[in-house]
This record gives C-alpha cells, sequence and structure tokens, in this order.
C-alpha cells in the first residue's frame, strides 16, 4: 500500500492515465457539530435521538471506540456508550456543510460526481498538465477543504471509482491512500473480509461458513463456480471485488439529468421504521438540492440494495411537479412498502429525476395555497441556512420528539 506519507515523487508518477478521487467527510454530521460547539472535541458524541425506533446517524470517532457506529439501534448505542452526548440530527446545518465542501471540489476538476451528503467522485483523467502528480493534488485538496470548511476529509485515489472508495475508509479520519494500477489485490487483502465495501458482518459470516474466509481464497474460485455456490448476484460481486475490479456501482454520470443520495450500513438493517426514518432526512436533503439548483423534479425514486447484493429500484412519477420535501417523503414512503421484502438492507438509495429547470409553482390555481406556502418555507429554510441560521422542519421535531417518548 502506498500512501502520501511513504509515497515519492516517482511512485506519484505511476499512477497515471485513469485516476478517480474518492472524497469522505470525516464522521461529517458529528465533525459539524464539533466545528459549532468545540466543547463536544475529544467526547462520545452521537447523532440521533434516544428512542426504540431510533438509530444513531453517525458518531463521533471517540463514541466509535465503544462500539457504536452508524446505522445502530439507539437502544444498543447507549448500552455500549451510556455517557454518549446525544444530538438531534440538523439536516439543514449539514446540507449547507456539505455544499460548502461539494463547491470546492466542483472547482478542483470537472469530472464531478456526488453520491452521498458527505461523499463524492472526481475524474481526474486527462488532467495530467494541471495535476501531474495525483497524490499531491488530493493533498492540495485536503488543505482547501480544511482551510475553507473547518473539515477534514479522507481521500482514496485509484483507477477506478470502487477502488477509490476502498481506498478512502482505509486512513480514517483525514486520511490519503494511493493505490497504483496493478496493486487492487493488495488493498482488498490488506482490508478483509468482513470490511470490504458492500460484504458486512452477516455476508461474511456466511461465506466463512462455506470456507471463503478471505479475498485470497476466494480468487481461487472463477466466477462460474462462484455463481454455482453464492447465487448469480453474489457470484459476480464477490468474483470482481476480491480482484480490486469496479463491479459498476457508481455509473452515474456527473451532470444533474437527476440527483441522488444514498447510505451504505455497516451492519444490515431491518424493518420499516429504520429505513423510514433515514428517508426522511434524505428528503429534505434532496430537495434543498433541488432547490439550491433552481429545479423541479418530476420523479422519486428509492434503491434498496439487501444482504446479498441484489439491488432493485422503483419510482414513481406523480400527476404534478414535486414542490416540497414532504411529497418526496410520502412518495419515497410508499414506494418503500411496494418493493421493501423484510430482508437485511445493505445500501439505501434515494433519488430525484426528470428535473427541469423553475423555483415558483406553475398553475398555483391548481395547487392551492397550501403548497405554495409550503414551497416558500423551503426556500426561507434553505437561505436562512445558507446564512448560518440553523432551523429545524417542524416535521422533523416532530419526529424526534415522538422517538424520545417512546
Amino acid at each position: 500500500m502506498i500512501t502520501e506519507k511513504t509515497c515519492s515523487e516517482k511512485c506519484y508518477n505511476h499512477i497515471m492515465g485513469t485516476v478517480f478521487f474518492h472524497i469522505d467527510l470525516d464522521a461529517f454530521f458529528a465533525a459539524v457539530e464539533i466545528l459549532d460547539n468545540p466543547s463536544y472535541k475529544d467526547k462520545p458524541l452521537i447523532i440521533g435521538t434516544p428512542g426504540k425506533r431510533s438509530v444513531a446517524s453517525t458518531c463521533s470517532y471517540k463514541a466509535r471506540e465503544y462500539g457504536v457506529h452508524s446505522a445502530m439501534p439507539m437502544t444498543t448505542a447507549l448500552k455500549l456508550c451510556p455517557n454518549a452526548i446525544c444530538i438531534p440530527p440538523r439536516m439543514q446545518r449539514y446540507s449547507e456543510k456539505s455544499r460548502e465542501v461539494m463547491n470546492i471540489i466542483k472547482s478542483f476538476a470537472p469530472g464531478f460526481l456526488q453520491v452521498s451528503i458527505d461523499e463524492a467522485f472526481l475524474d481526474l483523467t486527462g488532467m495530467e498538465r494541471i495535476y501531474p502528480l495525483p497524490g499531491k493534488a488530493a493533498g492540495m485538496l485536503k488543505n482547501m477543504i480544511f482551510e475553507e470548511t473547518g473539515l477534514t476529509v479522507s481521500i482514496g485515489v485509484a483507477s477506478s471509482r470502487f477502488v477509490a472508495k476502498l481506498a478512502s475508509d482505509f486512513k480514517k479520519p483525514n486520511g490519503l491512500t494511493i493505490v497504483p494500477p496493478g496493486r487492487e489485490t493488495e488493498l482488498v487483502d490488506r482490508i478483509g473480509l468482513r470490511k470490504l465495501w458492500g460484504i458486512g458482518k452477516a455476508t461474511s459470516d456466511a461465506l466463512i461458513k462455506k470456507g471463503l474466509t478471505t479475498p485470497e481464497i476466494i480468487r481461487r474460485y472463477s466466477e462460474r463456480e462462484l455463481i454455482s455456490i453464492l447465487g448469480e448476484a453474489s457470484g459476480k460481486y464477490l468474483y470482481s471485488v476480491t480482484r480490486g475490479i469496479d463491479p459498476g456501482i457508481y455509473q452515474g454520470e456527473a451532470k444533474s439529468h437527476s440527483i441522488s443520495t444514498e447510505t451504505t450500513f455497516y451492519n444490515d438493517v431491518y424493518g420499516y421504521e429504520a429505513l423510514d426514518g433515514y428517508l426522511l432526512y434524505m428528503s429534505q436533503e434532496l430537495m434543498f438540492k433541488a432547490l439550491d439548483e433552481k429545479t423541479v423534479p418530476r420523479t422519486v425514486g428509492i434503491k434498496l440494495r439487501y444482504g446479498d447484493f441484489t439491488t432493485t429500484t422503483i419510482q414513481e412519477t406523480p400527476m404534478m411537479p414535486i414542490y416540497s420535501s414532504s411529497e418526496v417523503y410520502e412518495i419515497a414512503k410508499k414506494l418503500l412498502r411496494k418493493r421493501y421484502s423484510g430482508e437485511g438492507i445493505r445500501l439505501l438509495g434515494l433519488f430525484l429525476s426528470q428535473l427541469y429547470d423553475g423555483e415558483e409553482i406553475e398553475q398555483k390555481d391548481l395547487f392551492g395555497e397550501d403548497m405554495e406556502k409550503r414551497r416558500n418555507l423551503e426556500k426561507t429554510i434553505l437561505a436562512l441556512s445558507k446564512e448560518g441560521n440553523i432551523v429545524q422542519k417542524a416535521r422533523l421535531l416532530r419526529t424526534q420528539k415522538q422517538e424520545q417518548e417512546e
């Protein structure tokens, strides 16, 4: 493995041709809370509300020392770390800081693809004259983000998006990991099967029972053999990722014909209630992004990836354009009820598509005053958040209160 601290200029020059960065904000929600309230620094901090159905959105690295991780039920998190400080999520504030970081990344290179509120890809392929040494360019980008926002990021540099994502998680927090072409399997083997992106505990336990205990052992099998043992989706996925081959998960284009966000869970998440909570926050995140881009969506869709790597999507285009996060949320909930099988979820995604330019509600006489008020409210919240004011929508506050009362 080659990292910034150990890499000479000769090593940096080995990464030429196709170059991807994966930029991942470190413990993003918790980092923003610490930035706003420095007294939280070096304390176990959990973003979430206590309650039977509540889950930890994220947590500080201090809380992770106790075994707490994102998507963990809050009851479990508080048993592991009873002295933790619990803070309700402030999505407007996180969206504001996310926009600051993403604007810096966008300005760095044109091949920008944002995949969630706290992570993005850059494609630097063909930019050798501007950034001849990709490792130094990544270090420069890290410094720019910290100096302008006060937040740290971890960056992975590789010849594919998938390996770049693996690399960004290898040296967290505030890490920089570079994977030269031809050394992808070295990273995969050092990460190990259980921590390999997309695998998780339940899947790795099932593989171990079949004698597939390490990436190296799995590489001894052909794709056809793995499919016969694990099924088509799992077999193809394992064949690719254990060889450091991008399985084609991140194939989005760097343009806004749609906007999306997704969350990959450390352990499989079960139940409508837990997934519903994530959809609530994701709906608001995407609607604020649509407002910021001055676009109006027509279609809402969700993406579910199960523990066996089977992936399914479902979408709906209502009769009228979508003007508020509450509309997005209600449609997303309905789609979840239609498609979710009850099995463990590894990844949850939400997307808005068929975007067209516009800010104001068209045909106001058809929508009525209520829709216009909701639209104007969200535009006001977005404007206030850009000015540094923290405003929480009542719907989110009600949800948090209900969870606390339980």
